[in-house]
Parts: C-alpha cells; structure tokens; sequence
C-alpha cells in the first residue's frame, strides 16, 4: 500500500505540518512518497526529502500551483493516484480547499481531520466540536484523508529522499489575479510553542491591541482571538481560534477575557498548558484549564508583565 502526503509549504519554508502527517501516513504504510506543489519549490523539496520514512519526493511545479490554485492542485494529485492507495493531506484552508475535489474527481468519500489511525482502512475524527470521537471504516479503494496536524508528533529528520520533478497542473476557470500578505515579526499561530488569546472582554480594537500584543510579545507568542473578538472587530480573521478558525495545540496556550464557548475550546483544548484568566468564576473556560485566575483582566495582566519582567523576559 503506497501513500501520499501533500507537503504544506509557502513555496520557500516546508511547514512542520507535513511532518506531522508524515507520522500519520507512516502509520497505514511504509512506503510514503511526499508531493510539493509549487512554484520556485526545490529548497521545499530538498526538505521533504529529509524527513524520516520519506521514500520519495515529488515537486510539481507551475504558476498556478505557486499560486496554490486548488483546481491546479486537485489536478496534479488526481493524475498521481494511479500508483497510490492513499492521500493524506493537512487539514489547513488550503487542504481543505483542494481535498474534496481530489475526492469528487476519485468518486470517493472524504475523510476529515482525522486524530488517529487505527490501521489502513479505519480512522479516528472528531465530532461535534470535538466533544465525541468517531471512528470511521472505509471500504473505498483511494481514500482522501485531511489530517488535524495537532494530533500527531512531527516526523524527525535524517532521511535522503530522491526529488523526482514532473510538469505543473492548470486551472481553466480560475485564475491567480492579486494576493495581500500579513507579515508579522510573531510566530505563525498554528505553528507557535506559546499563544495568547484575547476574548469579548476586551471591548475594543485598541484595548484588544494594547492588552494582547506586548504580553505576547514579551513571550515571543503568536497572537489568537475567539471567534467573539473576531466578529466585533478587535481583531482579524486569521488571529481566530476555534471551529470555525484554527485549531492550535501550543505547549502554552493563556486565555485572557475568554468565556471558553464550545467553538472555541474546540480549537485550542489540546494545548499541553492552558491558562485562564476570566472574572468570571463560572466560565467555561476554567473546565479546561491547567491554571485558573479569576480577576480582572485589567489588573491581572499588568501585573503579570511586571513579573515577567522581573524575571528578565
């Protein structure tokens, strides 16, 4: 049984995600081949082939896929599994932009997000906001697997993986037109050890700024919000964490002025370390954390930058 797994990349870094579903594929098979899609990719690829279990690296390469066109990308991987059993892909927007129409083109059923691999056709998924586990068979000759990266320890490296380059996929329809990119001195949120979160209770933009931003500058943490904070306009998008946002698993995870909705904690509960900091003592939130305070943010906060200046941080 061979396997696929599609490198997740920004066509210059390979991001940890693929490791980790790596570490998945590995588990339904030995033999795992990684596939980069790209533009100007071969440093992404020379890492792919480093990863351990890898036992070949394929880079596709075209304007479109550097573009991560899904139509492109669907293309590419449809026209490989032929010569797979498997694809697993990392349950990111843009996996999950191009799985499901790898899956209709196959005529097969998707498997999302799974957690764990029971073996080769049985698969473990959360449900329900991740408040019940569903174990899931499939009888489908190729099956599409996105994979929640959170759930799995990063493949190591020390592997020599030959890099096998094949021509690019096209999209007829849709066509690259504009890109904005957030660039920020923080760490990726999905990839931080450490995340700060910032809730409703910071009623306004500038507060969620002032508040949220030194503390998580101070520990070198990537910035989250709930999905409350997010739709009042104190932060953006891609700073949501929960169901409808990212699904983060830091070593620390501080929750300042989150209540803990399902949705959110949805997002974040498998983080090593959770702390809490809400006035009220009946949040939801507390029912997950490791550390609890319950205190005004206002004063809380101010006093913990003291003391982690005091500290030398």
């Amino acid at each position: 049984m061979a396997v696929l797994v599609v490198a997740d990349s920004d066509n210059t870094h390979l991001r940890d995600n693929t490791n980790k579903t790596v570490t998945a594929a590995l588990a339904i098979s030995s033999d795992v081949d990684v596939l980069v899609l790209g533009q100007g990719a071969d440093a992404v690829a020379a890492a792919a082939g480093k990863i351990d279990g890898v036992r070949k690296v394929i880079l596709a390469e075209g304007p479109d896929l550097g573009h991560g066109i899904a139509e492109a990308e669907a293309d590419v991987i449809v026209g490989l599994m032929g010569g797979y059993d498997a694809v697993l892909v990392p349950a990111t927007s843009a996996g999950k932009n191009f799985a499901p129409r790898v899956a209709a083109a196959l005529d097969v059923a998707p498997i999302s997000e799974i957690i764990e691999v029971v073996d080769a056709n049985t698969f473990v998924r959360p449900i329900y906001a991740g408040n019940a586990l569903e174990t899931v068979q499939s009888s489908d000759a190729k099956k599409v697997i996105t994979v929640r990266p959170t759930a799995f320890k990063a493949a190591g490296e020390g592997g020599s993986a030959s890099v096998e380059k094949i021509s690019g996929g096209t999209a007829a329809k849709t066509h690259f037109v504009s890109e904005e990119m957030v660039k920020s001195d923080r760490p990726e949120l999905t990839a931080a050890k450490i995340v700060v979160s910032g809730g409703r209770a910071m009623g306004s933009a500038e507060e969620f700024h002032r508040v949220i931003e030194p503390l998580a500058d101070k520990l070198g943490a990537a910035v989250g919000a709930s999905r409350a904070a997010v739709d009042a306009g104190y932060a953006p998008n891609d700073y949501q964490v929960g169901q409808t946002g990212k699904v983060v698993a830091p070593g620390l995870y501080i929750a300042i002025g989150i209540s803990g909705a399902i949705q959110h904690l949805a997002g974040m509960k498998d983080s090593k370390v959770i702390v809490a900091i809400n006035k009220d003592a009946d949040a939801p939130i507390f029912q997950v954390a490791d550390f609890g305070l319950v205190a005004d943010y206002k004063a809380a906060v101010p006093e913990l930058m003291d003391a982690l200046t005091a500290a030398g941080l």
